[in-house]
Formats: C-alpha cells, sequence, structure tokens
C-alpha cells in the first residue's frame, strides 16, 4: 500500500471521453482492487483530467483509519489505436480526510520549561535572537568592552533579541501589569532591593534581590511593586509584619453541659404549670 503526501488535483479541463468511459473505470477499478483488495475498494467517486492523454479515477477507500481517502488510479492513452494503460495507483486523501498534522521540527517544538536536567538545546546558527560579539549588537555597553579587549563572546543579543526579552518580562508575572504591581505602594525602581541589570535592558529591567518576596531572584520590572517594598512604613509606627487575614468557616456543634440542661427543664415545666390563682 502506497501513501503519498496529500494532493489537491484540480481539473483544467473536460477529460478526453475515452479515459472516462466505462471501459476505463473498468480498468481502473481492476487495478485498485489488485492493491487494495475488493473488499476494501468503494465506490468510483470522481474523475480528474491530468492533461489530454491521462485522467485519473478515484475510489472510496474502506481501510479502518483511512476515513475520506481514495483510491487514485491515472489512466492514460497514447492515442486511437492504442489501449489503454494504468500509469500509477496510489492511496490519496480528499479534502476532508483525517490526516497526520504537518511535521514540525524538533527545536520549533520547544517550549519555555522543556529544558530539563542533562538536555542539550543548542541555539541555531541564524538564530535572530543572537548576533556576532565583533559587530554592533545595538547594545552601546557590549560594543564598548568589545572594542576595547579586543575579545568578547562569540554571540550577544541582537537588537531583535532584546526586544524579545523585553517583551515577554513586560508582560510576565513580575511586569508593571501583574496583580502584585497593581497593589504595591510604590515601583521596584525607588527600591533599595532593586538591581539594574547591564546594557540597555537596564533602562527597564532589574533583579530582586529581596528574599523575603515572590520575586527574590527574578528580573522585574521597574514598574513592578510589592508589599516588601525597601521605604513601605505602616502608618503609627515602624514597619511590622503583617499578617494575612484567615477566615475559618468551620461549624462549631455547641452542647449543653447537664447542669445547664437541668436549670432548662425546670424553667420549661414552670412555664407550662397552670396559674394556682386563675386555675387555669
Amino acid at each position: 500500500m502506497r501513501h503519498n503526501s496529500p494532493v489537491t488535483a484540480t481539473p483544467t479541463q473536460q477529460p478526453n471521453p475515452v479515459l472516462a468511459d466505462d471501459a476505463a473505470v473498468r480498468l481502473a477499478r481492476a487495478a485498485a482492487r489488485e492493491e487494495a483488495g475488493s473488499e476494501l475498494l468503494g465506490d468510483h467517486v470522481g474523475v480528474v483530467a491530468e492533461d489530454e492523454a491521462a485522467v485519473t479515477h478515484l475510489f472510496e477507500a474502506r481501510h479502518a483509519g483511512y476515513r475520506g481517502w481514495n483510491w487514485a488510479v491515472t489512466v492514460s492513452f497514447a492515442g486511437e489505436g492504442t489501449p489503454l494503460s494504468v500509469s500509477e495507483v496510489v492511496l490519496l486523501p480528499g479534502d476532508d480526510a483525517l490526516v497526520a498534522p504537518d511535521w514540525v521540527p524538533w527545536h520549533e517544538r520547544v517550549r519555555a520549561g522543556d529544558l530539563g536536567v542533562g538536555d542539550l538545546l543548542p541555539a541555531k546558527e541564524d538564530d535572530p535572537r543572537l548576533a556576532p560579539g565583533y559587530v554592533a549588537s545595538q547594545d552601546p555597553a557590549v560594543e564598548e568592552v568589545a572594542l576595547e579587549v579586543g575579545l568578547g563572546r562569540v554571540r550577544v543579543l541582537s537588537r531583535e533579541g532584546v526586544l524579545d526579552a523585553a517583551r515577554r518580562w513586560h508582560g510576565g508575572d513580575f511586569g508593571p501589569r501583574s496583580e502584585m504591581a497593581r497593589s504595591a505602594p510604590a515601583h521596584c525602581g525607588t527600591c533599595g532591593f532593586y538591581q539594574r541589570v547591564a546594557g540597555s535592558l537596564g533602562a527597564a529591567f532589574g533583579v530582586c534581590a529581596n528574599e523575603l518576596t515572590p520575586a527574590d531572584g527574578h528580573v522585574v520590572h521597574a514598574e513592578y511593586g510589592c508589599g516588601a517594598h525597601s521605604e513601605v512604613e505602616v502608618e503609627g509606627g515602624p514597619a511590622v509584619p503583617v499578617a494575612d487575614l484567615v477566615y475559618d468557616d468551620a461549624v462549631l456543634d455547641v452542647e449543653a453541659n447537664e447542669a445547664q440542661a437541668g436549670q432548662a427543664r425546670s424553667g420549661q415545666a414552670q412555664a407550662d404549670a397552670p396559674d394556682a390563682e386563675s386555675g387555669r
């Protein structure tokens, strides 16, 4: 059984009547049956003209797992006085066939977080995020050092790489639009725990060095913030840790002790007794 890649044949002309008559269909069916077997060959479902001397007959394929596929038999004709001949028999998917997804190279399928211990993920030679270290990197700090020393890294971040990182960090959990940043009393850019990164990214990003925050050790935007800002103050006194409010929705079972239960029964009995003076 031969499987070809999906092919959509668009008829550009009417098929030669000789190649589309009943005799041609019988010839094509016999060729398809030889490949597929009689039980797995369905109805004749179409004819596609390849050119003046060839057409392709399509037969429904009834193989398990091949919904929408067709056996395609190309029949050719060399001219008057010559017999019809079968050029090719292949199994092709139709427009609504179930087919495998397009192949995606492994290096394009890798996503953030996929890299594990011991894994190797080499950068592509033409990775647009990187530029040779000896050419303009769009980062003045890198260029200055490279020119002075005459050495440096083989490749550095290109302008596209810098912008890509900036966009990713800006929209991440430690960016200015995060929930933590929106409720913070001040921004990281004014915090004593904020350490700017080198290069052009330092204009907007730094690393948090406060071990008491979720952002510790992470790249944060200068406009990110949290409740542990170095200059935060609590009204009425020095800064003190503020505990989170804990809500307990547990149901309490209340059970009276024996003495209280006896008093309650006595009081109820007096209330139920008839009034001696009124005789009720």
